[in-house]
């Protein structure tokens, strides 16, 4: 048996393990990468195994770093299956759609106003080369052990992070492959609690907050203290969100501190498309959160929901104090830069981050203080107040992590530490084999592991 690590190594994005055993191959996520032009450009590169030779794409959930490149796969000659829960079909394809879209529309602007270094600038890939993703998803119900081949069986368990999100369990050559994907917290507000594996001989563990803890901080009391102090000012509260889960996590809070009376009687608002059709999948898919169908309605009749570009351009140039909740969560493009461009040369607004941030994004820059950041070709001072409400990510902190891999019956030969940031692995890898006395690898990009 061979391990591929082509993503999701050195790097909390672009996500793809591939797994070879037997004439068979098997990609657990497709990820896209993001962050710092470096980084972006390794999309652009070929896999090191020909697409068409991959039988099997696993998908642990909906998020561009884990599904993201799929296009890019079919377009190269994938013809497998997609295995996937519900939820992550449904998030995938909005996903995939939404990526597509701005991408064309990035590449549009740039060889408009003539600031890419490429003639023509060209997208990573169009929506119809998202949509020929589609008919390769199958959905699997999650705890239910199904056949990939005769001698190949998988099963998906609830990971919690976001809708549809599940940890995946791969048993081949008489071995078990544990798969973390993204793991969410204990305490999350919208989901439940993470399902923990009970046998491995493998375990490949997302390591993204492995160096830290969550605050012991009241998010919601944070958000409180921001939208008062920002409409005392005059002020407009802007927060760039994940249109999955995030953003129904903080319009989840902002509604019970409106509903206890606790924040003003200004307009609240989502703006990302992609975001308010999540809103609906949250209803569809109850059993799959913590909320009731009530809550759900009432917590969406508060907010105005943008779906047209024209709105946004309309609400950008209102001076009324306003929420607004945008798309993309690390800053990297979408309707939220549309907002900074006006919004962020001016003291009296705050920008308010709320889940991590990759290395080289514009979010990162701006949490480590950068005094400028770089938007469609130009610079724009950084004058806004930068807040950051930790407390809210969808991911599990060190110790969660760490209490993830505890009902494990027997230790496993070798944990992988992937999706994470070098500090992350370092100080995950000393956690875990102080703790549990197992052996940890840190992967590096391309590297291959043969387990005999």
């Amino acid at each position: 048996m061979k391990i591929h690590f082509f993503g999701g190594v050195g790097t909390v994005t672009g996500s793809k393990t591939l797994i070879e055993s037997n004439g068979i191959r098997i990609l657990v996520d497709c990820g896209l990468f993001q962050g710092n032009k470096e980084t972006r450009q390794l999309n652009w590169e070929p896999l090191d195994v020909l697409p068409q030779t991959i039988d099997y794409v696993l998908l642990t959930h909906g998020h561009l770093d884990h599904c993201g490149w799929l296009p890019r796969l079919v377009n190269q000659g994938f013809e497998g299956k997609i295995y996937c829960t519900s939820p992550t079909k449904d998030i995938s394809k909005l996903i995939l759609l939404d990526s597509a879209k701005i991408q064309e529309e990035e590449a549009e602007k740039a060889n408009k106003e003539h600031y890419s270094k490429h003639n023509p600038a060209q997208p990573l890939y169009k929506v119809e080369e998202a949509q020929r993703v589609f008919p390769f998803f199958k959905v699997i119900s999650p705890e239910k052990e199904f056949d990939l081949d005769a001698e190949i069986a998988a099963r998906f368990f609830y990971a919690g992070h976001i809708l549809g999100a599940c940890s995946i369990e791969l048993k081949l050559e008489g071995k078990t492959l544990v798969f973390s994907g993204d793991i969410g917290r204990d305490n999350d507000d919208l989901l439940f609690e993470p399902k923990k594996p009970k046998k491995a001989d493998y375990v490949f563990l997302e390591s993204t907050y492995g160096d830290r803890l969550h605050p012991d901080n009241n998010p919601m009391e944070d958000l409180e203290r921001c939208i008062n102090e920002t409409f005392a000012r005059g002020g407009n509260v802007i927060i760039p969100s994940f249109a999955v889960e995030r953003a129904q996590t903080i319009m989840f809070l902002i509604w019970k501190l409106k509903t206890q009376g606790r924040i003003p009687e200004i307009p609240y608002i989502i703006d990302t498309p992609m975001g308010i059709k999540v809103i609906d999948l949250f209803t569809e898919n109850h059993t799959w959160h913590k909320l009731k169908l009530d809550e759900c309605e009432a917590m969406c009749n508060m907010f105005q929901l943008i779906t047209n570009f024209e709105e946004t351009i309309e609400t950008i140039y209102n001076d009324q104090p306003k929420v607004v909740i945008a798309a993309s969560g690390m800053v990297t493009g979408g309707r939220v830069l549309s907002y900074l461009e006006r919004y962020i040369i001016d003291a009296k607004n705050t920008v308010v981050i709320v889940g991590y941030q990759a290395e080289g994004t514009r979010g990162r820059k701006l949490i480590d203080g950068a005094d400028e950041i770089k938007m469609y070709g130009h610079y724009y001072p950084v004058n806004a107040q930068i807040m950051e409400i930790e407390g809210l990510s969808a991911h599990g902190d060190q110790e969660d992590l760490l209490q993830w891999l505890s009902e494990l019956e027997e230790k496993p030969k070798t944990v992988f530490l992937v999706h994470g940031e070098a500090k992350a692995f370092v100080a995950l890898k000393a956690e875990i084999e102080s703790r549990y006395g197992i052996v940890c690898e840190i992967p590096y990009l391309k590297q291959v592991f043969e387990i005999n």
